[in-house]
């Protein structure tokens, strides 16, 4: 059951997690415009000498941006990208092979301790480190060979919404100026536009579902993959309600078997070839009476018995999980406080959290 906060709630529209994710199609904007000419460079740079393969490193929602940059470089360009272990640098220190490689280090604040080990080790061992980061006087920032600012804007509210998402439109950017075609590039000044119209859509029918609920799983699977990382960590993060994201491929290797009759799924279908199996596997859970809800720009091809949530339009499947985690955010923003809590004070969290 919930755990209802002692103090009096803001209302939805005034928490600053609210203001705050409302803002991020100025910021994609911005970020755009800004950014244009550093991410042009360093596109270049990166097709006359390709690095012979790409590593993140980062934790929390940033270590989800670092899923998401995996299989938008894996897919659009064909770069094997692996996610690095800040510990292995960190606590053990052990030495890795990087001559050579692109290293995105992603951060919020630049501050952790185990990210700029891991950055200062890098670039010793011949990386090319680039740092995502929103604060640009940040130790990570000093230490780059390049900054691809977030443009985010202070960001006070606990749970992290436009930084991430600006994550993602940074990572997109680099890869569609990168790759240097027609389809991604075109997508890049449609995406602000699309991400007002994501932030009107309507998901209350997932919060009428989940006031009461104790547990959850998040599908996704693919560039969809990290969109549920992130809504599994925000569901635990801001309305106490305990989410576990899977691949909808392999959620079928083991955690299926904890589904039942009411158990709730959240499942995301993306606009390409995972869309499918995705839709395949929330019709499935359905069948074993679990309650199933699904965001999809496709209703038609959604499952029938399954509630559908409306996602907008997207104008190239690789903006499509940014369009899903903007819809998703308004969403928790409400349901967190239906739940009790306030999202802006999430129990026992701080907005910098640095790791050693």
């Amino acid at each position: 059951m919930p755990q209802h906060e002692s103090h009096a709630l803001p209302v939805a529209s005034d928490t600053l997690m609210f203001r705050e994710a409302a803002e991020t199609a100025d910021v994609v904007a911005r970020q755009f415009e800004r950014n244009a000419a550093v991410v042009s460079r360093l596109a270049d740079e990166l097709r006359r000498q390709p690095p012979p393969f790409i590593a993140t490193c980062a934790r929390g929602s940033s270590d989800h941006a670092a899923t998401y940059a995996k299989y938008v470089f894996e897919t659009q360009l064909g770069f094997i990208t692996a996610s690095v272990s800040p510990s292995v640098g960190s606590v053990y220190e052990a030495k890795q092979q990087l001559r050579g490689a692109l290293y995105l280090v992603i951060s919020q604040s630049g501050k952790s301790p185990d990210l700029l080990r891991n950055a200062e080790a890098a670039r010793a061992a011949g990386a090319r480190v680039v740092a995502l980061v929103n604060a640009e006087d940040s130790p990570l920032a000093a230490l780059a060979d390049t900054v691809l600012p977030l443009h985010a804007g202070p960001e006070r509210s606990v749970a992290a919404t436009k930084s991430y998402l600006a994550s993602l439109s940074a990572i997109l950017q680099l890869a569609a100026h990168w790759k240097n075609e027609a389809p991604l590039l075109d997508a890049l000044p449609r995406l602000p536009d699309a991400l007002r119209t994501a932030w009107q859509a309507d998901w209350s029918a997932l919060g009428d579902g989940l006031v009461d609920a104790r547990n959850l799983f998040v599908l996704g699977r693919g560039l969809g993959l990290a969109a549920a990382q992130e809504a599994a960590l925000k569901f635990k993060e801001t309305c106490g309600l305990h989410a576990e994201a899977y691949s909808s491929a392999e959620v079928r290797h083991g955690p299926m078997a904890l589904v039942g009759p009411g158990f709730p799924v959240l499942a995301f279908a993306q606009p390409d070839e995972t869309g499918a199996g995705t839709r395949a596997a929330a019709e499935e859970f359905r069948a074993r009476g679990a309650q199933v809800w699904i965001a999809d720009a496709n209703v038609e091809a959604s499952a029938s018995s399954a509630q559908v949530l409306p996602l907008a339009a997207s104008p190239h499947p690789a903006c499509a999980p940014l369009l899903t985690i903007q819809s998703f955010y308004r969403a928790i923003n409400t349901l967190a406080l239906r739940r009790g809590h306030n999202p802006d004070m999430p129990p026992h969290l701080n907005k910098v959290t640095e790791t050693v």
